[in-house]
């Protein structure tokens, strides 16, 4: 179990949004990818921050009750975004997970976003995997 990586499971399409969007356009992007949240990236490609569903709700809310544009997404994004490698392996993202981080963590790989990884990506690879404990079981 130790041998198996991030990059055996993460998302290696993953969407991301501009720190030009507004809070809009990414709920649109973020339901339209039926995703919970995606990194924020400059013009450059590099990763400024992190937006989830729950990061929008308040804002969308007063948008709604004020009848007011909408703002950007860097007024509510996460900017300090805990990253994970490719080679990071299943078992040390599911104990940093079980410390109640994040659900998502953009996969780095120099310098570049190169996937995203999620507790449902832990799940899988701890479900493809599980056959292995009892292969291994006497009888």
């Amino acid at each position: 179990m130790q041998s198996i990586l991030v990059q055996d499971y993460m998302n290696r399409q993953p969407l991301l949004v501009s720190d030009q969007d507004n809070i809009r356009a990414v709920v649109s992007k973020l339901i339209g990818h039926n995703v919970i949240g995606a990194p924020v990236v400059s013009a450059g490609g590099a990763l400024v921050g992190f937006v989830s569903e729950q990061d929008c709700i308040k804002e969308m809310l007063n948008d709604a009750f004020y009848c007011e544009e909408p703002g950007s997404v860097t007024k509510v994004m996460h900017k300090e975004v805990l990253t994970v490698t490719p080679t990071t392996s299943i078992v040390e993202m599911a104990q940093t997970m079980l410390a109640s981080k994040p659900k998502n963590y953009p996969v780095i790989d120099n310098g570049k976003i190169v996937g995203l990884f999620s507790r449902q990506h832990v799940l899988r690879a701890l479900l493809d995997n599980d056959e292995d404990c009892y292969l291994r079981k006497p009888s």
